[in-house]
């Protein structure tokens, strides 16, 4: 476990990066169902998010080659339904709501505030969170339950922001359509209803929820932590996460798929601590907020 983290370093490693203008957090499910915007509630330390009217709906072409962000979204939306489809969301609408709002919180901290993003936690009692571009992000109620603050979640959605961000889900799905399908094909753009769209969007969701390499999570990981302390959180609390994970035995049901696609939560911290070292150690007024996690209803 490492040391806790210098008031300094960190002001410095957050201004670096910028603070950017507010994103918009929907309701993971019905913004699948093309329902409109949820009001928010208060729920993050310093909440000065709005709300803003969803994205005009989003043409029914995706350029495979060199996507726009509107092509970003409308895959990441394809995706997220098919994963939905996999493992519906947990019927909770104030669990819903509250991650929303925590969620988009942490996302206004980011590089990308102007995604629409969205967030929710699926039925599935595994330990494990997806991310899909274009802003949509998913938790399990298995990870979900192992969380003991709102640090801890904001520190987790961290993370799976960090992947959209960074297109890690998105370059992966470009460079493997682009080996399967042949330069050719990703010319242009291609219709919804194309086979071979439906293949990227099914490929797609398969990526999401398995493949990335050992270095998209480990910088995942740092902008998780980042992105948390600049919300005004504990940044500890994805580490404290990894921790609790790493505790679970390799005979674990819930956590085989989770070891199996990402480095051990051990290595994770360390690599953690390696690119930390002591630069939050002076941070004393980062909130947990232990009270204010959301508790399930079974």
């Amino acid at each position: 476990m490492m040391n806790k983290p210098s008031r300094t370093s960190l002001l410095l490693a957050l201004l670096l990066t910028g603070l950017s203008a507010p994103a918009v957090a929907l309701d993971l499910g019905k913004a699948l169902k093309g329902v409109v915007e949820q009001k928010p509630q208060e729920t993050s330390p310093a909440d000065n998010a709005q709300s803003v009217a969803p994205p005009e709906a989003q043409p029914s072409t995706i350029n495979l080659k060199k996507p726009s962000q509107e092509d970003e979204i409308k895959l990441g939306r394809e995706i997220a339904g098919n994963l939905l489809g996999a493992a519906p969301l947990v019927k909770d609408e104030a669990l819903q709501k509250y991650v929303n709002q925590v969620g988009r919180w942490v996302a206004t901290q980011s590089e990308r505030p102007d995604l629409p993003w969205h967030f929710g936690v699926i039925e599935s009692n595994d330990i494990n969170a997806f991310a899909a571009p274009g802003g949509y992000v998913m938790i399990t109620k298995g990870l979900y339950r192992k969380l003991t603050s709102e640090a801890d979640l904001a520190g987790v959605l961290g993370h799976e922001i960090g992947h959209v961000i960074k297109k890690h889900q998105l370059k992966l799905i470009q460079k493997q359509q682009l080996l399967s399908l042949g330069a050719g094909l990703l010319g242009g753009s291609l219709g919804k209803d194309n086979s071979t769209v439906q293949k990227l969007i099914g490929s797609g969701a398969e990526i999401c929820a398995r493949s990335l390499d050992k270095d998209a999570e480990f910088e995942a990981d740092r902008i998780g932590v980042v992105l948390a302390g600049r919300a005004g959180y504990d940044p500890y609390g994805l580490p404290s996460v990894l921790q609790e994970i790493g505790h679970s035995s390799k005979d674990d049901g819930s956590v085989a798929l989770l070891f199996k696609t990402h480095p051990h939560p051990d290595d994770r911290l360390a690599r953690l601590g390696d690119a930390i070292g002591n630069r939050f150690d002076n941070i004393t007024d980062g909130k947990s907020l232990e009270e204010r996690l959301y508790r399930l209803k079974d």
